[in-house]
């Protein structure tokens, strides 16, 4: 019987790019385990087996420069992979080892080896139940049962972690091997910077040698626990439950402070420690992670970005075409002009535009517009208008200012003290609070959203518009979220109140990057007297896809449709609520509605609606973005997903503990700082 132990390794780890290369004690980690692999003396042959990725090349290269064999297979198939080698070796039993064990016991490896010798079955191991350190696991098969398993299991999961349809199938005939202490909790395997981080410091320990035995480790984690301190709290064979998106996840967060650009976009926000995180690729109501998995989006679509559905074939068209044309050059983009003047067509109240591509750029171009034309510095508020420093200053020695305003207990760190009392909040329909604000401080600005959770009560928004005339303060509507759902423009057209100002961002481009800000000629030619400038404000992509998908909605009249969506959607959720017995509190535009659960508890349901729905292929919480792509016959299929759901948050209202359900961690709330 040939015994070939094959290591499987490659350079595109998802969680640690490039580890089997990483220079360990300035030898390459591979190195150190294959140094290690080939000192058992029940192994005649070891084999590396990497995929045909080209990242690969290198450590290609470098075993063989070793004198050890390498072959390359599929790169999501690693069954396959496995059992070529194997056959290419003229292996009849195999041991795996895997890339990121460099403290493989070749002792232990041997030990297997015997066992599986002696015991005649088809798969042998250490790990079924693991009892031995993360770090030390050592499976031993035949290639025979492997042949069988790749003939038999087609499961993704099955062919990525290769052994699993041995273990669980019950076709085969197995045995183990437990140590007499469980140490299954140690974790001396590679998969994160952590990890890196303290093998390293063990092979530092132990160094010129290299040949020092498991028993060594054990005995120096007991002495000097605090060299093993940085990766304990990561979880055993994580990779094999975490999909690629929530991987990438953990990576990271190692490397952009929050994860991400978007505090919306971030996991924890939606289901932590489960959520895809990331995609592949999106069209229509649809999006595909990383891993292959099909979702429709019943969510946020984008934060609300695509109206149209993604990757809407005529505005993708339209890009394509400009890309083709070039997207920058010295000269301007004519689609700048053409952008405007439909701008202003649209809203014949306004003469002039300037466009930005980010919701937080239009809002911080509008002040400074304002505060120029106005002469004055103050500002009063009403909503959420991004992350630039005039806004968060509101915030300024009262953490409470922005409470009501979708920033609770947001510190402003880093805003300069120089703006505290420059930003005043006000609340939606309190009109004297206004007129306080207004009588009191010598305010300029008044910059608000026209609706965000509810209309305007008593008239409110035309007592605006008349308190801002009467006391010559420049008026301004932040539509980057509203603009386009309800009507075809700005939501203040449906109020009947015209502002000085206004900005939209989000849908104007159907998920390419443009905002626009527009005003009164009077009020906007104050930009000329101020600095606004950007080097990508002129790019080509963003004006094209922005005129485009705006002939898109007038055609379709796409505000009619997806608001109609947004009322069924709504109405569904009340109807299954009443059903089950539980009561609901609807907020938002139709179009971007969403419903919190009245209880104690509501943040939990929220998260067992996300984990349930996800299960089922749907991104899912308690809010969903409309686009024309909701279709009723997907929006039924949705509440048929939903159903019983509202079915189980019953019983918990009834009794049954919510947090027994959740598979992690509640989701986060609010604008909440993430470490």
């Amino acid at each position: 019987m040939k015994t070939v132990a094959i290591v499987q390794a490659r350079m595109g780890s998802t969680r640690l790019p490039n580890k089997v290369m990483k220079p360990m004690t300035d030898v390459p980690m591979i190195e150190l385990l294959l140094s290690r692999l080939k000192q058992a003396r029940e192994i005649d042959q070891v084999v590396v087996a990497t995929s045909h990725a080209a990242e690969n090349a290198p450590l290609v290269e470098h075993v063989r420069k070793l004198g050890i064999a390498i072959e390359q297979g599929s790169e999501n198939d690693v069954l396959d992979r496995f059992l070529q080698a194997a056959k290419a070796h003229h292996a009849d039993a195999i041991v795996r080892i895997t890339g990121d064990c460099p403290l493989v016991d070749p002792g232990l490896v041997d030990e297997a080896v015997r066992r599986f010798k002696a015991a005649g079955v088809d798969y042998f191991s250490n790990v079924s139940p693991p009892t031995y350190p993360d770090g030390l696991d050592i499976e031993v098969f035949t290639r025979d049962a492997l042949d069988q398993a790749s003939r038999e299991t087609d499961k993704p999961f099955d062919r990525e972690h290769v052994t699993p349809y041995l273990r669980t199938s019950g076709s085969f005939r197995q045995a183990n091997m437990q140590h007499s202490n469980d140490l299954s909790a140690l974790r001396w395997t590679v998969d994160e910077a952590a990890d890196f981080e303290v093998i390293e410091k063990v092979f530092q320990h132990f160094a010129p040698h290299t040949d020092f035995g498991w028993l060594q480790v054990l005995d120096l984690q007991q002495r000097e626990p605090a060299l093993f301190s940085a990766n304990q709290n990561l979880m055993r064979n994580e990779g094999a439950v975490l999909g690629t998106g929530q991987k990438l996840w953990k990576r990271a967060k190692q490397v952009i402070p929050g994860g991400n650009m978007l505090l919306s976009k971030r996991a924890e926000m939606f289901l932590p420690e489960q959520w895809p995180a990331y995609f592949s690729r999106a069209k229509g109501c649809k999006v595909w992670d990383m891993d292959g998995n099909e979702f429709i989006d019943m969510s946020i679509m984008g934060i609300g970005t695509n109206i149209l559905g993604y990757g809407h074939p005529e505005v993708d068209a339209a890009v394509s075409r400009a890309v083709g044309d070039g997207n920058m050059s010295t000269l301007n983009c004519p689609e700048e002009v053409y952008l405007a003047e439909r701008l202003v067509e649209i809203h014949p109240w306004a003469d002039m535009v300037r466009l930005a591509r980010t919701g937080g750029e239009a809002n911080a171009i509008a002040i400074r517009i304002a505060r120029a034309a106005s002469g004055k510095d103050k500002v009063a508020i009403c909503g959420y208008h991004g992350w630039h420093d005039w806004y968060l200053s509101a915030n300024l020695g009262d953490e409470k200012n922005l409470a009501g305003h979708l920033l609770p207990g947001l510190e402003p760190k880093g805003v300069p003290e120089s703006l505290r009392g420059t930003v005043f909040p006000f609340n939606y329909n309190n009109f004297a609070e206004l007129e306080a604000l207004v009588s009191e401080h010598d305010i300029g600005v008044i910059k608000m959203e026209v609706s965000r959770n509810k209309g305007p009560e008593d008239d409110f928004l035309h007592k605006v518009r008349k308190l801002a005339t009467d006391r010559s303060i420049v008026l301004i509507f932040d539509e980057c979220t509203s603009g386009f759902r309800q009507t075809f423009g700005g939501l203040h057209k449906m109020y009947g109140v015209e502002p000085d100002m206004a900005m939209f961002g989000k849908a104007l481009g159907n998920g390419y990057a443009i905002t626009a800000t527009i005003g009164r000629r009077e009020i906007m030619e104050a930009a000329q007297s101020t600095f606004i400038s950007s080097t990508f404000w002129t790019e080509r992509i963003g004006p094209t896809a922005a005129l485009k998908t705006l002939e898109v909605m007038g055609r379709l009249q796409s505000w009619e449709t997806i608001t109609q969506t947004g009322y069924r959607i709504r109405e569904g959720w009340q109807a299954l609520a009443q059903r089950h017995g539980l009561m609901l509190e609807h907020w938002g535009l139709p179009a971007l509605t969403g419903f919190t659960i009245k209880s104690p508890v509501a943040l939990a349901y929220k998260t067992l609606i996300t984990q349930e729905m996800l299960a089922k292929g749907y991104l899912a919480g308690n809010s969903i973005y409309a686009c024309i792509e909701h279709t009723p016959e997907v929006v039924a299929a949705y509440f048929d997903a939903l159903d019983p759901i509202f079915a189980l948050i019953r019983e918990c209202e009834d009794g049954r503990d919510v947090t027994g359900l959740l598979k992690g961690p509640v989701c986060h709330s609010g604008f909440k700082r993430l470490n």
